[in-house]
């Protein structure tokens, strides 16, 4: 019962209270920070618990009253207020009772790769890209790119931007996996529709506490930059490229003219990487049985998809289907699909979770 699995927050609560007035806890700082830190914590579900508590009381009481011939009909109407208020608080717990993602307020390094469709999956990288870029600048987030590699036609082979804001994580974090676009290229002639496929990764920046790696485990190339980017790049080994021989990841940069800039930006975006993998392997290892892994770029394992002559974009994993395609892209609006998606995951959280 829901009421029952109030009760420790509460009284853990006001045990704090009692802790933090006590002489011995507000001579230890550290101890004191500890506890006004767990007390923070826990009480956002403390107030919705007793405001809760307040509403299941006056909803026994005025059922009581109900049989009364003077307060009756008050009573009823009370109940008719108080009974939809109960439910909505009673959700409203149990997404405070779920665990948190413990990445939901992490900036990120959001990385688009053009997969099958040649020019046309790299042109729509770079649109996605650009829609993204919108989304981000609606919600008040900071992006910028921190490596690309061009196609021949003007869009992305390969693009990796960092986001920062309030809540990024918790917002992109099921934007990660295969999306297909069907439209017609600017290339055919013939009016015939063309299907290509993106991958999107969605990874939490990390600190050095999160991941910590061996040098003896890195390979650090040098070489000279290729393409556009003046004559200084071009002539000094300025690009960088580092090899994670555990894993096999490998992360190259040549956006930046020093060497060591590139450096410093290639460890950044590495450490993402691996930690995202460490991640991504605990929720194939949990979702094994579930079938609800990201696929690994092919065409049949997508999460969405971009139907442009329909104007129709399609989220496959909760069957969500919008006609609002060009309104979507153009204006970066993805709440019409991100607040859904959020909407299933915390249903499915609360489900686990028993409550």
């Amino acid at each position: 019962m829901l009421k029952e699995k109030l009760s420790p927050f509460i009284q853990r609560y006001e045990e704090i209270n009692k802790l933090l007035s006590s002489p011995e806890i507000t001579s230890d700082i550290k101890k004191m920070t500890e506890l006004s830190k767990e007390q923070s914590e826990i009480e956002p579900i403390v107030q919705k618990a007793k405001e809760y508590l307040g509403v299941l009381q006056a909803i026994e009481e005025n059922r009581a009253l109900i049989e009364d011939e003077e307060l009756g009909e008050l009573a009823k109407e009370e109940l008719s207020e108080l009974e939809p208020k109960k439910t909505e608080l009673e959700e409203q717990i149990k997404l405070l009772l779920v665990p948190k993602d413990p990445n939901d307020e992490k900036d990120i390094y959001l990385e688009i790769r053009a997969g099958t469709g040649g020019e046309e999956a790299a042109l729509f990288a770079a649109d996605l890209f650009k829609a993204y870029a919108r989304y981000a600048e609606k919600k008040g987030w900071k992006t910028q790119i921190v490596s690309s590699s061009e196609s021949d036609t003007g869009g992305y082979k390969e693009i990796i931007a960092k986001i920062k804001g309030q809540g990024v994580y918790s917002r992109l974090k099921y934007e990660a996996g295969t999306h297909r676009v069907q439209r017609v290229p600017q290339t055919e002639s013939q009016g015939r529709i063309h299907t290509s496929a993106v991958t999107v990764a969605i990874m939490p920046e990390v600190d050095d506490v999160d991941v910590q790696i061996n040098p003896n485990d890195l390979k650090i190339d040098v070489y000279r930059s290729s393409g556009c980017g003046g004559q200084s790049v071009n002539t000094t080994d300025s690009a960088v490229r580092i090899t994670h021989i555990p894993t096999g990841i490998v992360v190259a940069m040549q956006d930046e003219k020093s060497q060591h800039k590139n450096k410093e930006k290639a460890m950044k975006v590495l450490k993402a990487r691996i930690f995202e993998k460490r991640m991504r392997e605990q929720q194939e290892a949990l979702a094994k049985d579930r079938k609800e892994q990201v696929g690994s770029g092919d065409r049949s394992e997508r999460i969405r998809t971009y139907n442009y002559p329909q104007n129709r974009i399609t989220d496959h994993r909760i069957g969500l289907t919008l006609y609002k395609l060009e309104e979507i892209m153009q204006g970066g609006d993805f709440d019409q699909i991100i607040e859904p998606l959020i909407a299933h995951y915390q249903a499915q959280k609360i489900k686990e979770a028993g409550l």
